[in-house]
């Protein structure tokens, strides 16, 4: 369903977020980004996934064939190159498409029940969230904590709207090497959040709540491909809780699936149905 035309069909998730060209380590041009991933990952649940993201016209979006789509058109698409090092992933923009506009969302997807922000290149304004006060929203704010140099080196850069955007929304699913390690940063945002849900890697999750703070433990497996797994366990934490109203459950089910996708390549990262039925709390 990657057509302008299906904007009429009915959706239950709503993403704005980016499709990326991610450059493999091959030298190769597969599809990634937030959207992709997170988007791939509710439709696995169940839910009737819309995007609306800023797009080049060679991006090949056949894999995402199943989903409701509106592409913005760029002149460019947001072209990423993952390095994996022992201490940690450099990554490099190569290419940014333009900033998503408001006015690219169609009006029927506006009452969507989760709505999830996914910027990658601070390329989604956030004022767009005031237009959502009766749905869930979730954000992966990612986007909103880069910046890059002249040779597209991305690196930390402070998040000036944290403590506006925390009070606003229902969850947030962001990954310590967003912030560099900084645990005070977090303490902090957590402090102002709702739901606050730090990734790492394969050391699982810590999740704020209300008062409470908690750590999920990932399950010990052979990592092929990390590169989308947080963005799949933001849109399964988001659409679990979402339904559950239980952060504790939902990050569980999130973490679970997370390290099932890391086993595999890329959006063959996504759980099939004997894992998802496999994962209890769900």
């Amino acid at each position: 369903m990657t057509s302008d035309s299906f904007v009429h069909h009915p959706i239950d998730y709503l993403l704005m977020g980016t499709i990326t060209q991610d450059i493999t380590s091959t030298g190769a041009r597969v599809l990634g980004g937030t959207a992709a991933f997170s988007g791939s990952m509710a439709q696995s649940l169940g839910m009737r996934v819309g995007i609306v993201a800023s797009v080049g016209p060679d991006a090949d979006l056949s894999p995402l064939d199943s989903i409701s789509f509106v592409r913005q058109l760029s002149p460019v698409s947001t072209t990423m190159e993952n390095i994996y090092v022992p201490s940690g992933r450099v990554q490099f923009m190569r290419k940014c498409a333009d900033p998503l506009r408001f006015d690219s969302v169609p009006t029927q997807w506006l009452t969507a029940p989760i709505v999830h922000f996914g910027p990658l290149a601070n390329d989604v304004d956030p004022e767009f969230i005031a237009h959502f006060s009766e749905s869930f929203v979730g954000v992966t704010p990612q986007g909103w904590l880069r910046k890059w140099d002249d040779t597209g080196r991305v690196s930390f850069t402070d998040w000036s709207q944290a403590l506006e955007v925390l009070g606003k929304v229902d969850a947030v699913v962001l990954s310590i090497e967003d912030v560099e390690g900084d645990w005070d940063r977090l303490e902090n945002w957590a402090n102002h959040a709702r739901v606050l849900v730090v990734t790492q890697g394969e050391k699982g999750a810590t999740v704020y709540a209300g008062s409470e703070k908690r750590q999920f433990a990932a399950q010990q497996v052979r990592v092929v491909d990390p590169t989308g797994a947080g963005d799949l366990f933001a849109a399964a934490f988001f659409v679990h809780y979402q339904q559950s109203g239980d952060p504790w459950d939902s990050a569980r089910f999130a973490v679970c699936l997370a390290s099932h996708s890391v086993t595999r390549t890329g959006l063959d990262g996504l759980p099939t149905p004997a894992e998802i039925e496999s994962t209890s709390v769900y």
